[in-house]
């Protein structure tokens, strides 16, 4: 399980490094700041030795990046597909016009994650490529967990990698700027991605991994890996718009429903955009009567990157906290490029996907506990039974709900009050009236299927 975002970013590079054959890289962003440019860099220099690469990127996010990467698809062993491209490549105005023509297609989204190497290893979770997802942003940085896999699962992985890579939605990059194949160089790009490796070679960050202590055992492959026989790696089908109910367009939820049903002791979810709708709020109500303690975390209004989505969020609060729901809201933090752990260090905004049932089995992938998730977007994630990885997502949850890093959230006499054991708030905490009224327009708008 990899926590740290320091960890997460030199695996890829390292492993991306030792790649002999093949490397595919699904991803929903895909930012080109400084650890972007330097994965690209050494996917460029693994495609140099031969390696074949495989580039699938949603293009919401793709499409800002658009002519290096159509110069990076100009190399003989790289290919990039975008998935649900939009018509026009380039201004604010195109890709308005584009929704405002296409927005039910275009709503649908690829947010799944997965790296593979030599099909022989993955990474998989909720991180995107970026600086705040590597704990390299000097703003905020996102608190995330993925899986580092070996053995079998690999090869689920890269069967799902190439169910999408082969679907009719996702397109070469070149065809979709034929006028630009022959005038866009490689060149160019190669001088630009070369630049900024040495950039970070001589950073403040890079100076942070060579003296992690996590990524010195990972360096010398002393972390233990734990041996999982009962694990289970699903993702949803890339055209899950066409099914028409939601366990249909969701295998995802499919999965994990029975798990979540069968909870005898205790359910512990972590979800940054968490909107339970009427259904999920009744399953988790439900399992609190039946005696399982139900426990979430998720993102306070400050701490939240969508202020939207905390208001659909809230419209279920109460009702959740009437049936017995534990519930906690992670504090805002800064910077510092704090790395110490996912939840119990400043710098983050909870991003991590994942879940535990009775201390034995652990999810983690893409997936939040939301409509969007269930309804539009592609996701995938792992499943695992073993007490020891479900124990170690336990510990990761405990250090999030310290009063030092969230909020209590509890319903006293019909008012709602947030404490962190040194105070009690009558009233969300430190958030600004802007966010307050995006949240308040989203709690009385009926948007939470896009939410």
């Amino acid at each position: 399980m990899l926590e740290q975002g320091r960890v997460a970013f030199a695996a890829r590079a390292h492993l991306t490094a030792e790649a002999n054959r093949s490397i595919d890289a699904q991803t929903y962003i895909w930012h080109a700041d400084q650890t972007g440019k330097y994965l690209a860099y050494e996917l460029l220099e693994a495609a140099d030795r031969g390696v074949r690469v495989r580039l699938l990127l949603d293009d919401l996010d793709a499409r800002n990046n658009n002519d290096p990467l159509l110069a990076l698809d100009g190399h003989k062993n790289i290919e990039v597909r975008l998935f649900n491209p939009l018509e026009s490549r380039h201004g604010v105005l195109g890709a308005v016009g584009d929704f405002f023509r296409s927005f039910n297609r275009l709503d649908h989204r690829m947010h799944i994650k997965n790296w593979i190497v030599d099909n022989r290893v993955a990474i998989a979770g909720g991180r995107n490529v970026g600086d705040e997802y590597f704990a390299a942003s000097e703003e905020t940085n996102f608190a995330d967990v993925e899986w580092l896999m070996v053995g079998n699962v690999v090869r689920d992985g890269s069967a799902e990698f190439d169910r999408f890579w082969n679907s009719n939605m996702a397109i070469s990059i070149a065809d979709l700027n034929p006028e630009l194949t022959k005038s866009i160089r490689l060149d160019s790009t190669r001088a630009a991605l070369a630049a900024a490796a040495r950039q970070i070679k001589s950073s403040r960050y890079a100076d942070d991994l060579r003296n992690d202590s996590t990524l010195k055992q990972l360096m010398a492959r002393n972390l233990p890996v734990k041996w999982v026989a009962d694990y289970q790696l699903v993702a949803d089908d890339p055209l899950k718009l066409n099914a028409k109910k939601a366990l249909e367009q969701s295998a995802v939820l499919s999965a994990l429903l029975p798990r979540l049903q069968n909870a005898k002791r205790e359910l512990t979810i972590a979800s940054p955009y968490f909107v339970p709708g009427k259904a999920g709020t009744e399953l988790l109500v439900g399992l609190v009567q039946r005696g399982v303690t139900v426990r979430v975390l998720t993102n306070s209004l400050a701490a939240n990157d969508v202020a939207a989505v905390y208001g659909g969020y809230s419209k279920y609060r109460e009702a959740l906290l009437k049936g017995g729901v534990h519930l906690w809201e992670l504090k805002p933090r800064g910077n510092a490029q704090a790395d110490s752990s996912l939840l119990g260090s400043s710098g983050a905004s909870l991003h991590a996907k994942a879940l535990s049932i009775d201390g034995e089995g652990v999810f983690v992938g893409s997936y939040n506990l939301d409509s969007r998730s269930t309804s539009l977007n592609a996701e995938m994630g792992v499943y695992v039974h073993n007490p020891e990885l479900a124990s170690q997502f336990d510990s990761i949850f405990e250090l999030g709900t310290d009063g030092a890093s969230s909020w209590c959230v509890t319903l006293v006499d019909g008012d709602l009050l947030w404490t962190d054991g040194k105070e009690t708030l009558d009233r969300t905490p430190r958030a600004s009236l802007w966010r307050r009224f995006q949240a308040w327009l989203t709690h009385v708008l009926p948007v939470d299927p896009l939410l």
